[in-house]
């Protein structure tokens, strides 16, 4: 059946409508620029005051956040993000404040890079690095910044960064690792909020499992009702016949009648005692939890939660169960240079998809698992060849590798919850390439498919270089490149 197409007039107003929400949202980050220009002139105040008074410069600060937390109704956390960041645009970042100004950035992108430009500024004042190199973290980053989502920046920021102060990282994550913790928090109604602060390479390894493990709770269960019922059918129909045969062979035997169960409940109606009565008075005990059992209606969230509680109070930390590096089985994609794994160097290895790793960690993770691939990078940091033996395989590593995460626009579902999809459909006479191979997670992957209706269907087309080039259905086109390795030589 084939959709008629979409009103032209129509299109034409849906397609302002979104572009006058685009502007509208350009408008709101010049105004949140304009808000932190407003908080450069508070810090020069305060910094009067400070100099005026500096055995007072912590009550001085406090008092700062607090007027103006409680003037915008924000929390303490948030007003002291909102000053460090401004005082970061104001100090550090030129360009970036440039393009706040425009609304070529929004907030939450500007946050992201602030967040990062204060390791590059540690590095700096500690003489680790030269203080050029905060601007070539603004040129690098800003690349990525005025195309990508804030998630992706962040991302990319981090790699920037680590390849621009390693050393600085390295010590940053051996002090932050003495912070480990775990909290719990009364949030009433009998629930509490556990907290725990973990290595990022853990935490990230705890999820997935727990993920894993939900998924697979949660498959085992809907699949449960359609085994029932065909084992039901098959034993019905089976019974029946038997019944039939009998009902033939033995028409006026004895056997047939007086020998029944008895009972005066309607059928279907929840039996309320734990004994049945035969026609002989015997009394037989039932098994309460055998007669019905409550079916689980649990939610992905719940199961996740109850799977964490029983995987915390019933297992036995212990020697003979290993460390943490050896137990674990959640999914891991790490990259580090080979003179790294070789003790030549100490240079951060690379959690995907998140940042810098430990190099330390990086090795003994790689000591514990057999599943390393080689990657051959071009001048540009992009992945073009793995040497994997197996031609499947090794287009899978290859892919998982160059796209570490969905390949929509914006997204950041990870490459092991995504499906690898042929750009160019291949029961149309798409061949199966790496570069007509991308992946998707199931809700995007839908956008492109033949069954959406015309009017509502994404399209795309693979560029050289793995760029995937989408096209909204009002006609807006995207362009998504593969992450890149970050290096500086």
């Amino acid at each position: 059946m084939t959709n008629p197409p979409t009103d032209p007039l129509s299109l034409e107003e849906r397609r302002r409508v979104r572009d006058a929400w685009a502007e509208t949202r350009r408008r709101i980050a010049a105004l949140e620029a304009e808000a932190a220009e407003l908080l450069v002139a508070q810090i020069a105040f305060h910094d009067e005051d400070v100099a005026a008074a500096p055995h007072h410069r912590d009550a001085i600060h406090r008092s700062m956040v607090a007027e103006y937390a409680t003037a915008a109704r924000l929390s303490t956390g948030t007003m002291e993000f909102a000053f460090a960041d401004a005082l970061a645009l104001s100090t550090a970042l030129p360009r970036v404040r440039e393009a706040f100004h425009t609304g070529a950035l929004s907030s939450s992108h500007v946050r992201e890079i602030a967040r990062v430009s204060a390791i590059v500024d540690e590095a700096i004042r500690n003489r680790v690095v030269a203080p050029e190199t905060m601007a070539l973290l603004e040129t690098a980053v800003l690349v990525v910044a005025e195309a990508e989502t804030a998630a992706r920046t962040r991302v990319h920021a981090r790699r920037v960064a680590s390849a621009l102060v390693g050393e600085t990282i390295t010590e940053r994550h051996r002090r932050a690792a003495d912070e480990r913790c775990v909290t719990v928090r009364s949030v009433d109604d009998g629930l509490a909020v556990l907290t725990a602060i973990l290595p990022e390479w853990a935490a990230v390894a705890i999820a997935d499992r727990l993920s894993q493990l939900t998924r697979t709770v949660i498959r085992a269960r809907d699949a449960a009702p359609a085994r029932d019922s065909k084992a039901a059918g098959a034993a019905g129909s089976d019974e029946a016949s038997d019944e039939a045969t009998l009902r033939r062979t033995l028409a006026h035997d004895d056997l047939l009648t007086a020998h029944g169960v008895a009972t005066d409940r309607p059928c279907g109606e929840t039996r309320s005692d734990t004994k049945i009565s035969s026609a002989d008075g015997d009394t037989y005990a039932l098994d309460p939890e055998a007669e019905s059992l409550p079916a689980d209606t649990r939610t992905w969230s719940q199961v996740q939660a109850d799977l964490l509680t029983d995987l915390l109070l019933t297992a036995d930390p212990s020697a003979v169960e290993g460390e943490g590096l050896t137990g674990v089985r959640g999914r891991l994609q790490v990259t580090v240079a080979a003179t790294t794994l070789a003790r030549l160097d100490d240079r951060p290895a690379e959690l995907d998809g998140h940042g810098a790793l430990h190099p330390d960690i990086a090795r003994a993770l790689a000591g514990r698992d057999g599943g390393w691939t080689r990657l051959f990078l071009d001048p540009h940091g992009q992945v073009i060849e793995t040497d994997a033996y197996s031609p499947t395989e090794s287009m899978r590593r290859l892919l998982r590798a160059r796209d570490q995460h969905c390949r929509f626009p914006g997204c950041r579902q990870p490459v092991h919850r995504c499906d690898i999809d042929h750009t160019w459909d291949h029961a149309k006479g798409g061949p199966t390439r790496v570069d007509n191979l991308a992946h998707l997670c199931r809700g995007h992957h839908v956008l492109k498919h033949p069954d959406i209706p015309e009017a509502q269907r994404w399209t795309v087309r693979q560029r050289p270089g793995g760029v995937l080039e989408w096209r909204s259905p009002l006609g807006a086109v995207h362009t998504d490149r593969a992450p890149r390795r970050v290096a500086f030589v």
